[in-house]
Protein backbone atom coordinates (compact mmCIF):
# COMPACT_ATOMS: atom_id res chain seq x y z
CA UNK A 1 0.00 0.00 0.00
CA UNK A 2 1.36 3.49 -0.71
CA UNK A 3 2.01 5.86 1.80
CA UNK A 4 -1.11 7.94 2.21
CA UNK A 5 -3.20 10.06 5.13
CA UNK A 6 -7.13 10.21 5.10
CA UNK A 7 -8.60 14.33 5.08
CA UNK A 8 -12.19 14.38 5.82
CA UNK A 9 -12.91 10.88 4.84
CA UNK A 10 -10.83 11.15 1.76
CA UNK A 11 -7.68 9.07 1.15
CA UNK A 12 -4.87 11.05 -0.14
CA UNK A 13 -1.50 9.73 -1.36
CA UNK A 14 1.28 11.20 0.37
CA UNK A 15 3.14 11.50 -3.06
CA UNK A 16 0.26 13.77 -4.27
CA UNK A 17 0.82 15.98 -1.68
CA UNK A 18 4.47 16.29 -2.48
CA UNK A 19 4.12 17.02 -6.27
CA UNK A 20 1.56 19.49 -5.42
CA UNK A 21 4.49 21.12 -3.08
CA UNK A 22 6.57 20.99 -5.68
CA UNK A 23 4.47 23.09 -8.36
CA UNK A 24 4.27 25.70 -5.70
CA UNK A 25 8.03 25.70 -5.03
CA UNK A 26 8.21 26.28 -8.68
CA UNK A 27 6.72 28.78 -9.20
CA UNK A 28 7.89 30.85 -6.32
CA UNK A 29 11.95 30.28 -7.51
CA UNK A 30 10.84 31.05 -10.94
CA UNK A 31 9.07 34.14 -9.83
CA UNK A 32 12.01 34.41 -7.61
CA UNK A 33 14.95 34.11 -10.94
CA UNK A 34 12.25 36.54 -13.23
CA UNK A 35 13.26 39.36 -10.89
CA UNK A 36 16.89 38.67 -11.16
CA UNK A 37 17.57 37.30 -14.40
CA UNK A 38 14.89 39.94 -15.51
CA UNK A 39 12.22 38.01 -17.92
CA UNK A 40 8.18 38.01 -17.59
CA UNK A 41 6.89 35.55 -14.87
CA UNK A 42 3.64 35.97 -16.33
CA UNK A 43 4.19 34.77 -19.65
CA UNK A 44 4.45 31.13 -18.31
CA UNK A 45 2.15 31.60 -15.26
CA UNK A 46 -0.57 32.78 -17.71
CA UNK A 47 -0.58 29.44 -18.99
CA UNK A 48 -0.29 27.59 -16.30
CA UNK A 49 -3.53 25.11 -16.80
CA UNK A 50 -2.30 24.37 -20.81
CA UNK A 51 1.34 23.15 -18.75
CA UNK A 52 -0.27 21.12 -16.27
CA UNK A 53 -2.46 19.56 -18.95
CA UNK A 54 0.59 18.42 -21.62
CA UNK A 55 2.88 17.21 -18.63
CA UNK A 56 -0.13 14.88 -17.53
CA UNK A 57 -0.82 13.65 -21.08
CA UNK A 58 2.77 13.16 -22.09
CA UNK A 59 4.19 11.72 -18.99
CA UNK A 60 0.92 9.01 -18.60
CA UNK A 61 1.46 8.12 -22.57
CA UNK A 62 4.75 7.33 -22.56
CA UNK A 63 4.51 5.54 -19.62
CA UNK A 64 1.61 3.68 -20.99
CA UNK A 65 3.47 2.94 -23.88
CA UNK A 66 7.12 1.72 -22.28
CA UNK A 67 5.01 -0.76 -20.00
CA UNK A 68 2.60 -1.72 -22.60
CA UNK A 69 2.71 -5.49 -22.20
CA UNK A 70 1.82 -4.46 -18.39
CA UNK A 71 -0.36 -1.19 -19.33
CA UNK A 72 -2.23 -2.39 -22.47
CA UNK A 73 -4.91 -3.76 -20.56
CA UNK A 74 -7.11 -0.15 -19.75
CA UNK A 75 -10.55 -1.42 -20.18
CA UNK A 76 -11.60 2.34 -21.40
CA UNK A 77 -10.70 5.80 -22.19
CA UNK A 78 -11.12 7.28 -18.61
CA UNK A 79 -9.09 4.62 -17.18
CA UNK A 80 -6.12 6.66 -19.02
CA UNK A 81 -6.87 9.96 -16.82
CA UNK A 82 -8.39 8.66 -13.53
CA UNK A 83 -5.79 6.36 -11.75
CA UNK A 84 -4.51 5.31 -8.37
CA UNK A 85 -1.07 4.24 -9.12
CA UNK A 86 2.01 6.81 -9.89
CA UNK A 87 2.08 5.69 -13.48
CA UNK A 88 4.16 8.77 -15.11
CA UNK A 89 7.45 8.90 -16.68
CA UNK A 90 9.19 12.27 -15.26
CA UNK A 91 11.13 12.48 -18.55
CA UNK A 92 8.44 12.92 -20.79
CA UNK A 93 6.52 15.40 -18.37
CA UNK A 94 9.74 17.86 -18.87
CA UNK A 95 8.89 16.88 -22.70
CA UNK A 96 5.20 18.20 -22.54
CA UNK A 97 6.11 20.96 -20.36
CA UNK A 98 8.20 22.76 -22.92
CA UNK A 99 6.10 21.63 -25.65
CA UNK A 100 4.06 24.12 -24.73
CA UNK A 101 6.80 26.30 -23.71
CA UNK A 102 7.64 26.20 -27.07
CA UNK A 103 4.37 26.70 -28.33
CA UNK A 104 3.77 29.83 -26.70
CA UNK A 105 7.42 31.68 -27.72
CA UNK A 106 6.52 31.12 -31.51
CA UNK A 107 2.62 32.25 -30.80
CA UNK A 108 3.73 35.46 -29.25
CA UNK A 109 6.86 35.76 -30.92
CA UNK A 110 9.02 35.82 -27.47
CA UNK A 111 12.81 35.27 -27.18
CA UNK A 112 13.10 32.02 -25.38
CA UNK A 113 16.54 32.47 -24.03
CA UNK A 114 15.40 34.99 -21.69
CA UNK A 115 13.09 32.50 -20.01
CA UNK A 116 15.06 29.10 -20.66
CA UNK A 117 17.82 29.51 -17.52
CA UNK A 118 15.44 30.41 -14.99
CA UNK A 119 12.78 27.62 -15.91
CA UNK A 120 15.78 25.06 -15.47
CA UNK A 121 16.85 26.37 -12.24
CA UNK A 122 13.86 26.19 -10.72
CA UNK A 123 12.84 22.72 -11.98
CA UNK A 124 16.34 21.78 -10.56
CA UNK A 125 15.21 23.13 -7.27
CA UNK A 126 11.98 20.97 -7.10
CA UNK A 127 14.16 18.11 -8.09
CA UNK A 128 15.44 17.94 -5.15
CA UNK A 129 12.48 17.17 -3.11
CA UNK A 130 10.62 15.49 -5.76
CA UNK A 131 13.24 12.88 -6.17
CA UNK A 132 13.68 12.19 -1.85
CA UNK A 133 10.03 12.11 -1.72
CA UNK A 134 10.18 9.30 -4.39
CA UNK A 135 12.38 7.74 -2.44
CA UNK A 136 10.46 7.76 1.06
CA UNK A 137 7.32 6.59 -1.58
CA UNK A 138 9.06 3.87 -2.97
CA UNK A 139 8.78 5.53 -6.78
CA UNK A 140 12.48 4.91 -7.63
CA UNK A 141 14.51 2.64 -6.52
CA UNK A 142 17.70 0.52 -7.57
CA UNK A 143 18.93 -3.04 -8.23
CA UNK A 144 20.33 -5.30 -5.69
CA UNK A 145 23.58 -3.91 -5.08
CA UNK A 146 27.20 -4.66 -3.45
CA UNK A 147 28.58 -1.16 -3.60
CA UNK A 148 28.95 0.68 -0.35
CA UNK A 149 25.97 2.54 -0.26
CA UNK A 150 22.74 0.74 -0.16
CA UNK A 151 18.87 0.51 1.25
CA UNK A 152 16.95 -1.52 2.79
CA UNK A 153 12.86 -1.55 3.02
CA UNK A 154 11.55 -3.67 6.04
CA UNK A 155 7.82 -2.41 5.44
CA UNK A 156 5.17 -3.57 3.32
CA UNK A 157 6.03 -1.86 -0.06
CA UNK A 158 6.18 -2.45 -3.59
CA UNK A 159 9.27 -3.20 -3.51
CA UNK A 160 11.92 -5.97 -2.66
CA UNK A 161 12.21 -6.20 0.57
CA UNK A 162 14.59 -7.17 2.91
CA UNK A 163 17.26 -7.12 -0.10
CA UNK A 164 19.94 -4.06 -0.27
CA UNK A 165 19.00 -1.93 -2.74
CA UNK A 166 21.42 0.42 -4.53
CA UNK A 167 19.09 4.10 -3.68
CA UNK A 168 18.89 6.09 -7.11
CA UNK A 169 16.25 8.16 -5.54
CA UNK A 170 18.93 10.27 -3.27
CA UNK A 171 21.62 9.93 -5.62
CA UNK A 172 19.22 11.36 -8.29
CA UNK A 173 18.15 14.02 -5.61
CA UNK A 174 21.98 14.72 -4.73
CA UNK A 175 23.10 15.30 -8.35
CA UNK A 176 19.83 17.73 -8.70
CA UNK A 177 21.39 19.79 -5.78
CA UNK A 178 25.03 19.83 -7.42
CA UNK A 179 23.37 20.75 -10.81
CA UNK A 180 21.34 23.04 -9.32
CA UNK A 181 23.74 25.08 -7.06
CA UNK A 182 26.03 25.01 -10.10
CA UNK A 183 23.64 26.58 -12.37
CA UNK A 184 22.56 29.16 -9.75
CA UNK A 185 25.82 30.65 -9.24
CA UNK A 186 26.66 30.52 -13.09
CA UNK A 187 23.62 32.27 -13.85
CA UNK A 188 25.07 35.52 -12.35
CA UNK A 189 27.91 35.35 -14.45
CA UNK A 190 27.12 34.06 -17.80
CA UNK A 191 26.14 36.60 -20.21
CA UNK A 192 25.30 34.23 -23.07
CA UNK A 193 21.69 33.09 -22.02
CA UNK A 194 20.21 29.95 -23.11
CA UNK A 195 23.74 28.31 -22.61
CA UNK A 196 22.41 26.91 -19.26
CA UNK A 197 19.46 25.46 -20.96
CA UNK A 198 21.99 23.11 -22.84
CA UNK A 199 24.16 22.09 -20.09
CA UNK A 200 21.48 21.79 -17.93
CA UNK A 201 19.48 19.70 -20.54
CA UNK A 202 22.98 17.74 -21.23
CA UNK A 203 24.18 16.82 -18.00
CA UNK A 204 20.65 16.01 -16.83
CA UNK A 205 20.05 13.24 -19.80
CA UNK A 206 23.93 12.07 -18.81
CA UNK A 207 22.16 11.19 -15.51
CA UNK A 208 19.01 9.54 -16.87
CA UNK A 209 21.61 7.18 -19.37
CA UNK A 210 24.02 6.51 -17.23
CA UNK A 211 22.07 5.70 -14.04
CA UNK A 212 18.91 4.20 -15.04
CA UNK A 213 21.00 1.17 -15.94
CA UNK A 214 21.09 0.43 -11.88
CA UNK A 215 17.21 1.30 -11.73
CA UNK A 216 14.83 -2.17 -10.83
CA UNK A 217 12.39 -1.09 -13.04
CA UNK A 218 11.92 -2.21 -16.48
CA UNK A 219 9.81 -1.57 -19.73
CA UNK A 220 9.62 -2.93 -23.30
CA UNK A 221 12.66 -1.01 -24.12
CA UNK A 222 14.46 -2.54 -21.93
CA UNK A 223 13.39 -5.83 -22.36
CA UNK A 224 14.50 -5.57 -26.17
CA UNK A 225 17.42 -3.27 -25.99
CA UNK A 226 18.65 -3.11 -22.50
CA UNK A 227 17.93 0.53 -22.58
CA UNK A 228 15.07 1.78 -21.25
CA UNK A 229 12.49 4.23 -23.01
CA UNK A 230 14.02 7.22 -20.94
CA UNK A 231 17.64 6.16 -21.69
CA UNK A 232 16.77 6.15 -24.96
CA UNK A 233 15.10 9.44 -25.41
CA UNK A 234 17.94 11.00 -22.92
CA UNK A 235 20.72 9.77 -26.15
CA UNK A 236 18.19 11.86 -28.41
CA UNK A 237 18.94 14.82 -26.25
CA UNK A 238 22.35 14.35 -25.50
CA UNK A 239 22.52 15.01 -29.06
CA UNK A 240 20.78 17.62 -29.43
CA UNK A 241 22.95 19.36 -27.07
CA UNK A 242 25.82 19.20 -28.67
CA UNK A 243 24.35 20.21 -31.95
CA UNK A 244 23.14 23.67 -29.64
CA UNK A 245 26.54 24.22 -27.96
CA UNK A 246 28.37 23.81 -31.55
CA UNK A 247 25.18 26.54 -32.70
CA UNK A 248 25.95 28.77 -29.84
CA UNK A 249 29.54 29.02 -30.38
CA UNK A 250 28.98 29.08 -33.99
CA UNK A 251 26.80 32.21 -33.50
CA UNK A 252 29.75 33.84 -30.53
CA UNK A 253 32.80 33.09 -33.30
CA UNK A 254 30.59 35.03 -35.80
CA UNK A 255 30.27 38.02 -33.72
CA UNK A 256 33.58 38.37 -32.42
CA UNK A 257 35.02 40.03 -35.87
CA UNK A 258 32.36 42.54 -35.94
CA UNK A 259 32.80 43.36 -32.34
CA UNK A 260 36.92 44.28 -32.90
CA UNK A 261 35.99 46.19 -36.26
CA UNK A 262 33.37 48.25 -34.30
CA UNK A 263 36.21 48.47 -31.23
CA UNK A 264 38.99 49.67 -33.77
CA UNK A 265 36.95 52.50 -35.23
Amino acid sequence: MYPSIEIFGHLIFVFWLTIVVCFFLFLWMLKKLSIRLGFDYNFIANSIFWYFISVFLFSRMFFILSLWRDSGNIDNFFQFFITSDYNFSLYWAIFGFFLVFFFNIRLFRREASKYIDGIIISFLFIAILWFIGAFFWWQVYGNLTSFWIEIQYNEDAFVPLHWKLFPLALIYSFWSFLLFSVLYILSMYIKVRGLLWYVWLGIFSCMILGLDFYSWKTDVFKAMFNINLSQISALVTIIFCFIGVFYINVLASAKRPSEIISQDE
